[in-house]
């Protein structure tokens, strides 16, 4: 059925509505969490196949590339299949991807894994939006995102939970080998009772894109939003190595730490929402971004457990901070109708930088003796980055 053809949902959201969007944002989870999945698993990973830290850092860099390229392309999928398959897809090819990571026998075929769910997980997020944001009227999409985006704060605490509870029952390829069937399972489940989605998606305009990278913002915004995923997921990914390796701590500990960090950041982020609101996003941003280098920094240059494990809780809360002062510029970039192209490239561009260079940067350092000199590093280019947003041109109040 086109979108032409289709009625435009109620003014008023109805109870009935919430378990499809339920049901939407679990998928999210799990696409989100088959990406993060394996940082709680790599101290396990690395004695089993005998890699570097350069070696565990890169595979997160190959798991970026399919991101990126399935993220940048998911609008050629959706057009010729419909959303909806095209978030079957993305579950389906997750698990399937997580599959053959708990087959993998050599660095290779691990890194080829990966890649595959990287390459499955980018293609749900424009269908996945798209399909929610169809399903309820444009009033009531404030509060159903944020639902929706509760699940990669979720995955952050979940994913070394659900990793830490698996492992006492299985050797670690187990675990994503469960995630993986249960992954394919929702898709299927999706297919035959999941709502929403039943019409094509649109092949990403040409033209728009490339007076998009005209703009000087936008490429300020791809930096900006590069150097805040390496503050988030980037950090994130290598912790359990850092605290394991470097700090001493068990991987049972570490992982259970690192999961209650992130508890903090969910209130945290709120709070970003409202400064962003009473203070405007690019002074917000200013002050954001220099609380979330130096916090980095101070993790990396920590001395000591207790000062570690302080720093871990303080960077986490700061981490999230940027994102709703963040999307409320890139949202002001170029005139409105390039709204949509400027989140839809931005995320690949920065998730290179941030979900993929900066856990190889950081694991390169710890195969010289420092995964601390990598996070610190990392903090440093945040830090710096606190100037970027005076050179704004775009008018966001």
């Amino acid at each position: 059925m086109n979108s032409e053809q289709r009625q435009p949902p109620p003014s008023v959201f109805r109870p009935d509505q919430l378990g499809p969007i339920l049901f939407i944002t679990m998928i999210f989870f799990l696409t989100f969490v088959s990406r993060v999945l394996i940082s709680p698993l790599m101290p396990k990973i690395e004695e089993s196949l005998g890699l570097t830290h350069t070696e565990s850092g890169a595979l997160f860099l190959f798991m970026a590339v399919g991101y990126v390229i399935s993220l940048i392309g998911s609008g050629f999928v959706s057009a010729r299949i419909c959303h909806k398959k095209t978030i079957v897809l993305a579950a389906c090819g997750v698990g399937l991807g997580l599959c053959m990571v708990s087959l993998s026998g050599s660095i290779w075929s691990l890194r080829g894994a990966v890649f595959a769910v990287g390459l499955a997980a980018g293609l749900y997020l424009p269908s996945g939006i798209t399909t929610l944001t169809d399903m309820i009227d444009a009033r009531q999409w404030g509060r159903m995102i944020s639902l929706h985006e509760l699940a990669p704060n979720l995955g952050f605490i979940t994913a070394p939970l659900i990793a830490e509870m698996l492992l006492i029952f299985m050797p670690w390829r187990g675990v994503p080998l469960v995630l993986g069937i249960v992954a394919i399972g929702l898709g299927l489940l999706f297919a035959a009772f999941g709502k929403g989605g039943d019409f094509p998606g649109k092949i990403p305009d040409i033209n728009a894109s490339r007076a998009l990278f005209a703009i000087r913002d936008f490429w300020i915004m791809v930096v900006l939003f590069g150097l805040a995923i390496s503050g988030t997921m980037g950090i994130y990914m290598m912790l359990p190595l850092y605290l394991v390796n470097e700090v001493g701590l068990s991987s049972e500990f570490a992982n259970t730490l690192i999961s209650m960090s992130r508890l903090l950041g969910m209130g945290a982020s709120l709070l970003s929402g409202w400064a962003t609101d009473r203070f405007g996003p690019r002074r917000t941003l200013m002050v954001i971004l220099g609380m979330i280098g130096t916090s980095t920094i101070l993790l990396g240059a920590a001395q000591g457990k207790v000062f570690v494990l302080t720093m871990l809780f303080i960077q986490a809360s700061f981490a999230t901070t940027f994102f709703p002062a963040g999307y409320a510029v890139l949202s002001a970039v170029g005139p409105p109708e390039y709204r949509n192209v400027a989140v839809s490239f931005t995320v690949p561009f920065a998730f290179i930088f941030g979900g993929g260079i900066a856990p190889t940067l950081i694991g390169l350092t710890g195969d010289a003796g420092s995964f601390g000199a990598g996070i610190a590093l990392i903090g440093i280019l945040i830090a710096a980055s606190a100037i970027l947003p005076r050179f704004l041109a775009c008018r966001v109040r």
